[in-house]
């Protein structure tokens, strides 16, 4: 695993976009298309935003969406389908093909579903972040590690869902759903290269525990540090609280 801490103007995301393009690019080149993991959330305003300025061919990509609330429509604010369509896929020529997480369906079936989209694919890039109780995706302490299940029904933590409320997609605490459909660890894990988007003060505490800690499903993003191609950004309120040296 590999951490930065961007001295980019522009912010982390910047940094995390240029060094994912030529990675997708590689992976068409080589193959012919390229599939990714996308994430949402406010982590990933900026890497998504640099991604669609780097010319890539993305004709050729295929997403995989990462996580879903359960019972929640397309039309709702706080919608990861409504936050990919609109701040992705509506802003990208002849996208080859995304595979969205429908909440609104039965979740033991849309998990089966989106397995058989998945199964047998390699992941060339997975997009994450890491929450401020550490998960990955919506994997909360603690994590399943062991499920070799693509997708799974999670329960969400109340700081979970403090953090969704907090940053401002839902009006109160209530209205946060209590379920989500998730990508499990080890899917994310399956991915080939992958690059973790992490800023804001708020998460520095959950840096520390899941970079330079011990591997613990109580700090699921720790699992990220057995990963052989992790690239970590930070900026330098979320680095605040690591002691060791930073790639800048």
């Amino acid at each position: 695993m590999r951490i930065f801490q961007s001295t980019n103007p522009k912010g982390l995301g910047k940094s995390a976009g240029e060094a994912a393009a030529p990675l997708i690019r590689e992976a068409i080149n080589s193959k012919g298309k390229a599939n990714l993991i996308l994430a949402t959330g406010t982590s990933q305003f900026e890497t998504i935003s640099q991604l669609l300025n780097e010319g890539i061919d993305w004709s050729k990509v295929t997403v995989f969406h990462l996580d879903e609330y359960i019972g929640i429509s397309i039309t709702h604010p706080a919608s990861f389908r409504k936050y990919l369509k609109e701040r992705f896929v509506d802003k990208v020529e002849k996208l080859g093909e995304i595979h969205y997480i429908n909440g609104e369906n039965d979740p033991e079936n849309e998990c089966k579903r989106l397995a058989s989209l998945i199964e047998g694919q390699v992941i060339d890039v997975a997009f994450v972040g890491i929450g401020e109780n550490g998960h990955l995706a919506f994997n909360d302490p603690p994590a399943d590690f062991d499920t070799k299940e693509p997708y799974l029904v999670v329960d969400l933590d109340v700081p979970c869902r403090k953090q969704q409320m907090n940053e401002g997609w839902f009006e109160s605490l209530e209205d946060v759903p209590t379920q989500a459909i998730s990508m499990s660890i080890q899917q994310i894990m399956k991915s080939a290269h992958i690059i973790c988007s992490v800023p804001d003060e708020r998460k520095a505490k959950a840096v520390k525990n899941c970079l330079e800690g011990k591997v613990s499903n109580m700090n699921p993003s720790s699992i990220l540090q057995e990963h052989p191609s992790c690239s970590v950004y930070l900026d330098e309120a979320s680095a605040s609280l690591l002691t060791n040296a930073l790639e800048k």
